[in-house]
């Protein structure tokens, strides 16, 4: 109760509390959002979320193929923006993450353009920073590759232009719920008392995995009428 305390001392302030702890533990200041600031995580989490992206990054750089190179672009460029949309939810707001969108067109080459892109937030906009940029790259870019794989998986089970919508939407859905809570991971190891801001967080993103899932599946229904071919890739 002690750690609790000081931790809720810490974050918020006095005139719209608890939810303006978004200043000090996310960026921007308006609400909760999946950036994690520095000065938060253990440098155990620290060290691990860098390991773990620099793994990712290099298996999505091996399975990236020249043709796609545009498209990773565009999607990167896509995800810078999305971070900057606020959704608002009571007294905060949520931005979009637009992480599994990307899992689900891109797969694996999903990490380097989500790490290009925070990597640009972070030194543009101080959105998160550099030290953390491991942590944010990895729960954003592996819980995104696995919606992808949920994706691909629903895709095949049920073969049709409905089935197709179905993955779609559990894809962008899941690439928001498994970045929540990811991120809540990494926050609950690294403070006891961060463990209430962990629930907090992941539950103001629950209106916004109805909406990326929405936005996945008519992006996705566009590409599957004019390109279909970029989903072939994917799933290659």
């Amino acid at each position: 109760q002690v750690i609790q305390r000081q931790v809720w001392m810490r974050l918020a302030e006095p005139e719209i509390a608890p939810f303006r702890f978004g200043s000090s533990l996310f960026r921007p200041s308006k609400g909760l959002t999946m950036h994690i600031a520095e000065g938060v995580l253990s440098p155990a989490v620290l060290a691990t979320g860098y390991a773990l992206t620099a793994a990712g990054t290099a298996l999505g750089l091996k399975k990236l193929d020249y043709d796609q190179l545009m498209t990773v672009a565009i999607l990167a460029a896509a995800f810078f923006v999305g971070s900057l949309i606020h959704v608002p939810i009571g007294l905060t707001s949520a931005h979009l993450i637009l992480n599994g969108l990307l899992g689900v067109l891109l797969g694996w080459a999903a990490f380097p353009a989500i790490l290009v892109a925070l990597a640009l937030q972070a030194l543009l906009f101080q959105f998160g920073g550099l030290v953390v940029l491991g942590v944010n790259t990895f729960t954003m870019a592996f819980s995104g590759v696995m919606a992808g794989y949920v994706y691909s998986g629903l895709s095949r089970v049920w073969p049709s232009p409905t089935g197709q919508k179905v993955a779609a939407f559990c894809g962008g859905a899941l690439g928001v719920m498994g970045a929540g809570l990811l991120t809540a991971v990494a926050l609950a190891f690294s403070e006891e008392g961060f463990a209430t801001a962990a629930r907090l967080l992941f539950l103001a993103h629950l209106p916004v995995m109805i909406a990326e899932g929405l936005i996945t599946m008519i992006t996705v229904g566009f590409i599957a009428k004019v390109r279909p071919e970029m989903l072939r890739l994917t799933a290659a």
